[in-house]
């Protein structure tokens, strides 16, 4: 089964984006608050194969997003969309204090 998932994605899937956020202090749950009404939208986004937000356990100001696109359009129409450039662009980034990204290709 783990097998048939990987093959299913490796075929499908052309683009991995991670991406690291730290918060400025006591705006950790705002943050959270924004990216619980964000995620449902994005996972639903034409070209996303998978999309998960983890908090962290140790610093729940620590954000880790794991992105799973069909391809670079996909990723490119995700940055344009309207629930992207209201909640991130406008909302949730400037509540950071940090915010890394990397795109990855899989094996």
């Amino acid at each position: 089964m783990q097998t048939q998932i990987a093959d299913t994605l490796t075929r499908e899937a052309g683009l991995v984006v991670v991406a690291q956020w730290q918060v400025k202090p006591g705006e950790d749950d705002r943050v959270a608050d924004i990216l619980g009404r964000f995620l449902p939208q994005a996972q639903q986004e034409p070209g996303v194969k998978l999309f998960l937000i983890g908090r962290g356990k140790e610093d729940p100001s620590q954000f880790l997003f794991y992105e799973l696109f069909a391809d670079e359009a996909a990723f490119a129409a995700h940055q344009e969309s309207g629930h992207f450039k209201q909640l991130i662009a406008g909302q949730a980034l400037p509540l950071l204090a940090d915010r890394k990204r990397a795109q990855y290709r899989l094996l």
